[in-house]
């Protein structure tokens, strides 16, 4: 059951959200989306909010043809605790802003002008709200809530999670092809880096929260809603591409740091 479980969820997952990224893809050569950012987030936005419920579906999918409605219904009773505890809210804030600030100012330290903070800092808790459940957050239903779990048993700690981030990158690359979108000019390795990281970071803060899977997915939202307040996303060449490299290895030496102390402690 371990080997079938993975193969089902894989397939849902990437198939759902690889269809809405060829949707968008289509609608982009027939002009009804555009590579200017306005039209990507008008008429394109919604094609990615779906597509990025992909894990949630293969999650939903498997539970259901493997162990019926009601472990379906369990499932998702397992994410409505807040209550992780300080450490665990105290620690999403601290690595993922402060890896992210730290980031913004280094390049000043090589001669670059530190830019003015986005006015969006004034928006963050709707932002971080948004995030969570329609902007990359809801992939931790299916990820850490799901599948991660198997993983680890599987592989271990270490192998198990750095596979997952691999897979977990992969999955995100039809949004390469597609302008407008946020990754079409990153670059994959330095994304890649901050996927694996993340996975590790992620896998802790579930953990230490007591299993409260809801963590996960505000862990997730926070990382992608500072983005918003710190802009590193883009791909343009100089001090924004060096911000978006330097945030990476933080992550990725963070989360090494993390599951080196887990496997030690």
């Amino acid at each position: 059951m371990i080997i079938i479980i993975p193969v089902r969820f894989f397939v849902v997952t990437f198939s759902w959200s690889w269809l809405f990224c060829a949707l968008l893809f289509l609608l982009r050569k027939k002009g009804v989306v555009s590579a200017n950012n306005a039209s990507f987030y008008k008429n394109g936005i919604l094609f990615v909010i779906i597509g990025a419920f992909g894990p949630a579906i293969g999650a939903i999918f498997s539970l259901y043809s493997i162990d019926g409605k009601e472990a379906v219904f369990q499932f998702f009773a397992s994410f409505l605790s807040l209550n992780f505890g300080w450490k665990v809210w105290g620690s999403i804030f601290l690595v993922i802003i402060g890896s992210a600030f730290l980031a913004w100012i280094i390049p000043s330290f090589f001669g670059n002008k530190i830019p003015i903070i986005s006015q969006n800092i004034f928006k963050f808790p709707v932002i971080l709200l948004l995030m969570t459940f329609l902007g990359g957050g809801q992939e931790e239903i299916g990820w850490r809530g799901y599948i991660l779990p198997f993983l680890e048993n599987k592989y271990g700690l270490l192998l198990g999670t750095f596979i997952f981030g691999i897979i977990w990158a992969i999955w995100h690359i039809p949004l390469w092809f597609i302008p407008g979108s946020n990754q079409k000019n990153l670059n994959f390795f330095a994304f890649t880096l901050q996927c694996i990281g993340l996975s590790y970071f992620f896998s802790w803060i579930i953990t230490a929260s007591g299993n409260q899977l809801l963590s996960g997915l505000i862990a997730h939202g926070t990382c992608n809603a500072i983005l918003y307040i710190f802009p590193m996303f883009g791909g343009e060449k100089g001090p924004k591409q060096m911000r978006y490299w330097i945030n990476s290895i933080l992550l990725f030496i963070i989360g090494i740091i993390v599951v080196v102390i887990r496997i030690k402690g």
